[in-house]
């Protein structure tokens, strides 16, 4: 049977974290995929079935920026909640500009977290 819970797909070249935010988002209630690179996301048979995309700012070869312009080129209008262990103030304005429901700093708590996905889910952004 297809599992009918809605799909957040992870972007993130840490392997701890594709590893340990799928299992918290299950917990939650959601189905997770997690991908090592933009490239492998954008390739998969998962991004017609993402509800919304957490993705990592800075990554080696297609940076989390570079998948969200690409997303829009193809017209994939999903959700996104950037991470980034970078402590730069700028960053998260910067990116809610260019339309992230959140920017998440790591590590970031399960409450900010679930947070950030209910807004996604509204569509509040």
């Amino acid at each position: 049977m297809k599992d009918k819970r809605l799909l957040i797909s992870v972007v993130d070249d840490d392997q701890s974290i594709r590893e340990s935010l799928p299992d918290l988002l299950r917990e939650f209630g959601f189905a997770a995929k997690a991908f090592s690179a933009g490239e492998e996301f954008l390739a998969s048979d998962e991004l017609a079935q993402t509800s919304c995309l957490i993705l990592d700012v800075a990554m080696p070869g297609m940076t989390g920026l570079d998948l969200q312009n690409e997303l829009a080129i193809r017209q994939q209008r999903i959700p996104i909640i950037f991470i980034t262990a970078q402590r730069d103030e700028a960053i998260r304005p910067r990116l809610l500009k260019l339309g992230a429901v959140e920017c998440l700093l790591k590590p970031f708590n399960e409450p900010d977290l679930l947070e950030a996905i209910n807004l996604a889910f509204q569509g509040n952004h």
